[in-house]
């Protein structure tokens, strides 16, 4: 299971941003030597910067409105009408600021015809539905409308007061309303008069939330007018259908047609020349020093230029800026032009013959590879740099035939494959891969520095050039720099010269070996080496195997289910039109809402979108699943079409043609928690809760006719973790005696005998069982459940009545992550939670939350990753012939020959079960079958 924490997107309301820094300057403007008002740019890019590092984002952008109008204003006229003419100095300024944001690397966000509200509302909801926890910035309090469990309110620091994150629980206390959807009531009520919604007259806050506690919303108000008296009555009688009007204005649009791009809205760093040169123009000494180090040099200002009335001394005016958050200020980054080194080029065999005299004799060497792909299965190899002591490196190329390349190769299998030489890399996995496709296997013990400093940092970013600045005060030689921007145009490095890969491809090498030095004190200072000499560096070698394998899938399979997919959506259609009396466009939400609302009128009071369309969302239709069949025959096609557009149609496209089987990169770095996570294709989002889903897996098989596969999974090991971290005594009984611990939770919790706890008891009791292991608030557990809040409470009270030992464990978890501000695993693997004793009630949540289930989730993988490691070391040592192809949560599969079937599934139970000792019996469930499904 990945943690929501992984992903963490920033979406920036720009104009907003914009107005306060303009209202912050507005008293002391910020002129420079050219006469240009630069307060806007400074207090934006002020803003930005204290976002990216107390924050460290890992996604971001910035959304602008556009001059176009919008649908509001074609709904109403009068939207925003009366609003003032835009100042000049936001007219100038929000071109600089959009050449700011791009010279951060940060994508902009617009599109005619909506606000940025619109698309930062359509981002955040499609973001968390993809894992991400996400923070609107912004001062506008219509945002309130849009938080959800991992969507918040995030209200910048300004003025003296500290920055404001709200979720449901702190948007609700402020409106004093039920639910955050309220808020487009509570505005529909009383109006605003920034963007001119007018509003039913009469009505202000604190009557609109009087209203609200009595009707709920104002459709339900304008059907209970007669409740009203006097003034109030004639107002919401005269003016309902303006407050709905108004509600309409004032809801964000959360189905605005732009696309959520994860990759492109990854934060990786600026781009240093372009932000420089925006600095040097907007003349920022100030933020020039503290980004990259430099002192600016003074503007010569000619005396024409000092003789207007509100021209100053630039830098005297920019260096008075107060600093809420000031930034520490690093030196000036070295590289390549500034810093000492000695870089070789290798070429014939007897220079690589001497080279290898010296690499033979070394404890260690670290190594690099360069290729011409990513990916490590489509590589051919260009070049192999080395070093082994700080400041020298050697770079070999290889020649473009690949069976010349093959022989040269040859002359470096004995150091490889020398099991007394520790090998370093920074992401070594991939060099190995592309060796081992080679037919070379390294050898001996590895050091990756990217795994050091992801135990150091698990939350932090670790690709080599972010290393080398913040470890080395180096900035290495740029790739884009030889091959090009990333792109459809980008080269590769065998379009290179020599010459010119040789400083790159040698200070990779040298880089890398100087990381690991600085890293080593660091890993024994965070009580990580055991952790990263025992787990994570020895579990290179056997991802590697694993990637390198692959698996089979079965395409006639697959293309039996898209067809079966095709024809069973097309009679699902066919029974949509019977349904309807009419056939429509079934995919188009508009001719769908008309249908649905209009002609069948399944609810007379359903909801419609801000372009005055019905909304026909998933959420919509389930609530409407239970009773009117046409929403749940189109919830089923839906589902279909998905499956098979994502799934079935998407896996053939994977298999490499080389091999004939889909090759999975394994990531180590990624999840916080400390589990795996995999990609191309991403094996944890194969769906297993449907059954149409679960046939995904009969795609994955076997090898050949002598082979079968096997599946071995840990059962509940996240609750057992548990049970015995805090002791619990029902807990830890009912584990041992092998009892269903969900009925066992349910007969406590709603006390009733084990024989009479119903299956709507047990789903109840098996959601807080695992909930409370995430720190499920009653909200979050009413909303999983579909009960209501007050019920979710109740059976969270009754959970910690009856276990008061888990009670105890979180609260003591909680206490003791305050003192440290970090908690650990069983083998002390670190989560950071820097924010738990933060006064903001809700990023403290967030961290005690994950102070209870980061030990639990991160020994969970801290134990299958040992038993991976014992179970890879017990097959190699037995000279087995099975192999080792899937990691999925917390399941392991094998493509067993079938001779050693009978060994396999006595012996991977008992090194699984005993990876790590718990006071509660580790119980390993293994099935198999001809594919993963009937394995499973």
């Amino acid at each position: 299971m990945s943690s929501k924490g992984d992903k963490k997107l920033f979406l920036l309301d720009a104009m907003a941003l914009i107005y306060r820094a303009h209202f912050a300057f507005s008293k002391n403007p910020r002129i420079n030597s050219k006469g240009l008002n630069t307060g806007i740019m400074l207090g934006f890019t002020n803003t930005l910067l204290e976002v990216i590092e107390k924050e460290k984002p890992t996604h971001i952008a910035v959304a602008f409105d556009t001059k176009a109008p919008t649908f509001r204003h074609t709904q109403f006229e009068a939207y925003k009408a009366n609003r003032q003419e835009q100042p000049e100095d936001i007219e100038i300024g929000i071109p600089w600021v959009k050449q700011l944001v791009e010279a951060f690397n940060i994508p902009v966000l617009e599109l005619d015809g909506f606000e940025a509200d619109d698309i930062i509302g359509t981002i955040a909801k499609k973001a968390e539905r993809t894992s991400f926890v996400v923070y609107m910035m912004t001062p506008d309090k219509d945002y309130g409308q849009l938080v959800d469990e991992h969507i918040y309110l995030y209200k910048p620091a300004f003025m003296g007061n500290a920055v404001d994150i709200m979720g449901p629980k702190e948007v609700c206390a402020k409106w004093d309303i039920e639910n955050v959807d309220q808020v487009r009531d509570i505005l529909g009520l009383m109006g605003d008069a920034v963007d001119n919604i007018p509003g039913i007259p009469g009505i202000g806050e604190k009557t609109a939330v009087k209203l609200l506690k009595a009707y709920g919303s104002i459709e339900e108000l304008l059907q209970h007018t007669d409740d009203l008296k006097g003034k109030q009555k004639e107002n919401v009688v005269n003016f309902g259908q303006q407050g709905l009007l108004s509600k309409e204005l004032a809801t964000i649009k959360i189905d605005v047609p732009v696309d959520f791009d994860e990759k492109a809205l990854r934060y990786d760093g600026p781009d240093e020349e372009k932000l420089k040169a925006l600095f040097a123009e907007l003349e920022f000494r100030t933020l020039t020093q503290r980004v990259f180090g430099e002192k600016m040099k003074k503007p010569q200002v000619k005396v024409s230029d000092q003789l207007g009335l509100f021209t100053g001394d630039a830098d005297t005016q920019e260096e008075d800026v107060p600093e809420e958050n000031p930034l520490p200020v690093p030196v000036l980054h070295d590289s390549i032009i500034t810093t000492a080194h000695d870089y070789h080029k290798v070429e014939s065999e007897e220079e690589i013959k001497e080279l290898l005299k010296y690499l033979e004799i070394q404890e260690e060497f670290c190594f690099d590879t360069e290729t011409t792909a990513l990916n490590p299965n489509d590589a051919e190899l260009v070049g192999l740099s080395f070093a082994y002591v700080p400041g020298e490196a050697f770079y070999i190329p290889f020649p473009e035939n690949q069976e010349e390349a093959k022989r040269k190769l040859e002359l470096f299998r004995e150091i490889f494959e020398n099991e007394n030489i520790t090998k370093i890399g920074q992401n070594v996995k991939y060099d190995l891969l592309v060796l081992k496709n080679y037919g070379v296997d390294v050898k001996g013990k590895l050091y990756d520095t990217m795994l050091a400093h992801y135990l150091i940092e698990p939350e932090g970013k670790h690709s080599m050039d972010w290393l080398a600045q913040q470890y080395l005060n180096y900035k290495p030689v740029s790739i884009e720099s030889l091959i090009g921007k990333k792109g459809k145009n980008q080269g590769n490095m065998r379009d290179v010269e020599v010459d010119e890969v040789v400083a790159y491809a040698a200070e990779d090498a040298d880089i890398t070996l100087k990381l690991k030095q600085k890293l080593d004190p660091l890993v024994r200072e965070n009580g990580v080496e055991k952790l990263l000499h025992e787990v994570e560096n020895p579990l290179i070698e056997v991802l590697t195997e694993m990637e390198f394998e692959g698996v089979r899938i079965d395409t006639e399979s697959l293309a039996e289910m898209s067809k079966s997919l095709e024809e069973e959506s097309k009679e699902i259609e066919k029974r949509v039109y019977e349904l309807a009396g009419e056939e429509f466009n079934l995919s188009s939400p508009k001719q769908l809402g008309e249908i649905l609302f209009v002609k069948l009128n399944l609810d007379p009071k359903a909801k419609k979108t801000k372009t005055g369309q019905f909304a026909t969302g998933e959420e919509v239709l389930s609530k409407m699943a239970s009773e009117h069949e046409i929403a749940r025959v189109i919830l089923e096609y839906r589902q279909i079409v998905k499956l098979k557009s994502t799934y079935v149609d998407a896996l053939p496209t994977m298999i490499n043609p080389k091999t004939g089987r889909v090759h999975t990169t394994y990531n180590q770095f990624v999840a916080a928690t400390g589990r795996l996570s995999s990609i191309n294709p991403n094996l944890q989002n194969i769906p297993i809760r449907t059954e149409r889903g679960r046939e995904i897996r009969k795609a994955f098989v076997p090898r050949d006719e002598n082979h079968v596969l096997l599946a071995a999974d840990y059962s509940q090991i996240e609750l057992r973790i548990m049970a015995a971290f805090s002791k619990d005594e029902s807990m830890i009984e009912a584990f041992k005696n092998g009892r269903d611990i969900h009925a066992t939770t349910a007969a406590k919790i709603f006390q009733v005998p084990l024989e009479e706890v119903t299956s709507d008891m047990r789903r109840k009791a098996k959601t807080a069982n695992f909930g409370i292991i995430y720190g499920i608030s009653a909200f979050g557990l009413s909303q999983r459940l579909s009960i209501s809040r007050t019920e979710a409470k109740e059976i969270i009270d009754a959970y910690f009545k009856e276990f008061p030992a888990v009670k105890a464990y979180m609260d003591g978890a909680i206490e003791k992550a305050r003192k440290n501000e970090f908690v650990e695993t069983l083998l002390g693997r670190r989560r950071y939670l820097r924010d738990i004793n933060s006064r903001n009630q809700t990023m403290r949540g967030f961290a005690e939350r994950n102070a209870i289930n980061a030990p639990i989730q991160g020994s969970a993988a801290d134990m299958i990753k040992i038993a991976m490691i014992n179970v890879h070391k017990w097959m190699k040592e037995e000279k087995l012939k099975s192999k080792m192809i899937l990691q999925v949560h917390d399941e392991l599969v094998f493509d067993a020959v079938k001779e050693e079937l009978d060994l396999l599934k006595k012996e991977i139970p008992r090194l699984m079960s005993s990876a790590v000792k718990l006071e509660v019996p580790v119980v390993v469930e293994t099935g198999t079958g001809n594919d993963w499904l009937e394995a499973h």
